[in-house]
């Protein structure tokens, strides 16, 4: 018996430290979606579409704040090097905030990383790993609703 349960210990101590997370999670529970309410407007000067949303949209789940989460999405960058993007928006789809109007901000989170995801890998979709932190803040392109400092980024496998 005790042997058994020796064998279990080091795939417990190998078990990642992050949580996996969807883009639903980060809306809190009997929370609904976001909706674009009205029309919006244009911002002529960073010509971009700005949605307008109702109450929802910028509620977070102050309950993952802090948390080591893992989550998937697509990569708009914003500082790009010749390394590689060093941060950008992770966005549940492709295209969000650039084909079309930007999702609500608690469906946005900004990362920013020490090693730079490289360019090549742009498009492809990733798993950002990292202490999420539910801290809005303004860019350029959209209100956001969460933050992670990645501490890992990897290729998304569909499986």
């Amino acid at each position: 018996m005790a042997l058994a349960a020796a064998t279990l210990l080091p795939g417990r101590a190998m078990a990642s430290p992050f949580r996996e997370i969807t883009w639903e999670d980060l809306i809190p529970k009997g929370v609904p979606y976001g909706e674009i309410i009205g029309p919006g407007q244009i911002d002529a000067v960073n010509d971009t579409w700005v949605p307008q949303f109702d109450e929802n949209a910028s509620k977070v789940n102050t309950g993952l704040d802090g948390k080591p989460v893992k989550l998937p999405g697509y990569i708009i960058p914003f500082d790009v090097t010749s390394d590689g993007v060093t941060s950008f928006m992770l966005v549940p789809y492709v295209g969000a905030c650039i084909h079309t109007p930007p999702p609500p901000p608690n469906q946005l989170v900004f990362v920013t990383t020490e090693k730079p995801w490289p360019s090549e890998s742009m498009w492809d979709p990733v798993w950002v790993f990292g202490r999420l932190s539910a801290k809005a803040m303004t860019t350029q392109i959209a209100e956001v609703g969460y933050q992670i400092a990645a501490e890992k980024i990897e290729v998304y496998e569909w499986q």
